[in-house]
C-alpha cells in the first residue's frame, strides 16, 4: 500500500544534477500538456534520481501537468513510499514506473500518455506504427507490442509484465490504452515523444484518406533511422527552446 501523504520535507537529492532533473521533467510535464498529450489528471512523466535505482521523482497524484514545478515533484522509493516532498503517488504510476525503470536498461526517464494519434492506432486491432513518413524511421525495430489489455495495473507485476514485453525497444504501445517511451535522459525521451506522436498523426490522417500506405522498404528504414547521427543533440535542443519558452512565459517551472 502506498504511504499517507507526506509533510513537505527539505529536499534530500540538492545536488545540481538532481536540480536539474527536477526542472527537467518539470518542462516536460508542461510541454506536453501544451501539445495535449495529458489527460485530465492521469498518466505519468518520472526520473530516477540521479546516482540512485530506488528513488523517482514523479509528479504527486492530482496534479495537472500544466502547472508542474521542480519543487512540487515528489519522490519515492521502489516500494512507493513518498521519502521527498507532499502528496503520494498514483499507485498505478508507481507500479507501472518503477517496474520498469527497474526493468529497463535504458529507462532512466520513463513517460507514459494516452496522447491521441498513438493512442488511436491502440485501438485498431493489430494497430502498428507502420513506416509512411521519415519520422517514422527513427522508431525502425525500437517499437513493441503490448496487444493484450489487462486493465488498470493496480499491481507491481503489471509493471513488471510491461517491462518484459518491452524488452530493450524504447516504445511500448499498450493494447486499449496508451504509449510507454523510455530513455537515458528528458530531452532524449520528450523528443522520441514528440515525433512518435507526430509520426502517428501522420499515419492515422494518411489511413483515413482510404487509399493504401505507401510503406517505405526496411532497407531504406534501417538507413534513415541510423543517419540520425544528431538526434541527441537535436533533443537537447528542444528541451531547452522549451525552457527558453517557460522562462520567458511560466518562470515558476522551475521553482
Amino acid at each position: 500500500m502506498l504511504a499517507s501523504p507526506a509533510k513537505a520535507t527539505p529536499p534530500a537529492s540538492n545536488d545540481r544534477e538532481a536540480l536539474e532533473a527536477r526542472i527537467d521533467l518539470a518542462c516536460a510535464h508542461r510541454a506536453a500538456a501544451k501539445l495535449g498529450y495529458h489527460e485530465g489528471v492521469c498518466n505519468h512523466m518520472t526520473v530516477m534520481v540521479p546516482g540512485r535505482r530506488d528513488r523517482f521523482l514523479i509528479g504527486p497524484k492530482g496534479m495537472h501537468w500544466a502547472d508542474a514545478t521542480a519543487s512540487k515533484l515528489i519522490v519515492i522509493d521502489d516500494k512507493g513510499k513518498v521519502v521527498e516532498g507532499e502528496g503520494t503517488a498514483s499507485i498505478t504510476g508507481y507500479c507501472i514506473h518503477t517496474r520498469i525503470h527497474l526493468g529497463h536498461p535504458a529507462a532512466g526517464v520513463v513517460l507514459h500518455t494516452h496522447m491521441p494519434y498513438a493512442t488511436a492506432l491502440t485501438a485498431i486491432k493489430g494497430g502498428r506504427l507502420e513506416m509512411v513518413h521519415q519520422n517514422a524511421t527513427r522508431f525502425f525495430e525500437r517499437v513493441a507490442y503490448d496487444d493484450d489489455f489487462n486493465g488498470f495495473a493496480f499491481g507491481t507485476e503489471e509493471g513488471d509484465r510491461m517491462a518484459r514485453v518491452m524488452g530493450d525497444c524504447n516504445i511500448l504501445f499498450l493494447g486499449n490504452h496508451g504509449v510507454i517511451v523510455v530513455g537515458a535522459t528528458v530531452a532524449d525521451a520528450l523528443d522520441d515523444l514528440y515525433y512518435l506522436e507526430r509520426s502517428c498523426q501522420v499515419q492515422v490522417l494518411a489511413m483515413s484518406t482510404g487509399r493504401p500506405l505507401n510503406i517505405i522498404p526496411d532497407a531504406m528504414c534501417r538507413a534513415t533511422r541510423d543517419s540520425y547521427t544528431g538526434r541527441h543533440k537535436n533533443a537537447e535542443l528542444l528541451l531547452q527552446a522549451y525552457k527558453d519558452t517557460f522562462d520567458r512565459e511560466e518562470p515558476e517551472y522551475a521553482s
